[in-house]
Formats: structure tokens, C-alpha cells, sequence
């Protein structure tokens, strides 16, 4: 299976234990000319733009480790734009967290890179 099938997959899953833990999914793949959100979400008023990463073990580190300093720049200059086109959203708090799926093992991390 190719990488964007596998990456499909798995944010699939992360959608399913993102709407059984509360939140409300606004976007998916959003897509600019400077980067990608994988899911924007709300959840207790904070507007959430969430990276998901998968790995099969931890051979290469743990999936949070993957988000880049450069990939988190790019989240962030994408969140603005969001934010930008969604004015209804400026004001309101954000996180930018990962969804660091291992195996069977999904796990929340909340405000885990701040903005650059």
C-alpha cells in the first residue's frame, strides 16, 4: 500500500476517535500554498489544528517526534490563513496538537508545538 493510502487509513482512524471524544471535525486535508492541515477540529472552544502520525513501532522515534520544526512552521503559517478566511474563528483560542497513532495505540497530545 502507498504512503497516501496508509496516511488515508490512519487519519480515518484518528476521525473516528476524535468524533467518540467530542470534537467536531470543521476541515480535513487543508490545503494551502505554504501547507497542509491534516484535521481542524473545536473542542471546549479551542480550535484545534491536529497533525496525525503513524508508526508501526518506534524504531524511528516515537510519531511525534516526526512533526518537524519546518512541518510546524508550515501548520502554523496554514492555520493563519485558515483563520483568515474563517473570521468567525479569529478570536477563539488554538492548540496545535498531533494524533500520534503506534500500532493499535491512538494517543491525544494536546498543544503540542506552539506557534513559531
Amino acid at each position: 500500500m502507498d504512503k497516501r493510502k496508509v496516511g488515508s487509513l490512519y487519519e480515518e482512524k484518528a476521525l473516528l476517535y476524535l468524533q467518540e471524544n467530542g470534537f467536531t471535525i470543521l476541515e480535513r486535508n487543508f490545503r494551502t500554498k505554504v501547507g497542509e492541515i491534516d484535521i481542524i477540529a473545536i473542542k471546549n472552544n479551542i480550535l484545534r489544528f491536529i497533525e496525525v502520525k503513524y508508526r508501526n513501532n518506534d524504531d524511528f522515534g516515537h510519531p511525534l517526534y516526526a512533526v518537524s520544526k519546518s512541518k510546524q512552521s508550515k501548520i502554523y503559517k496554514a492555520a493563519q490563513l485558515y483563520m483568515n478566511i474563517h473570521k468567525d474563528y479569529y478570536d477563539v483560542p488554538c492548540s496545535f496538537d498531533v494524533i500520534s497513532i503506534q500500532g493499535n495505540n491512538i494517543e491525544y497530545i494536546f498543544n503540542s508545538f506552539g506557534a513559531m
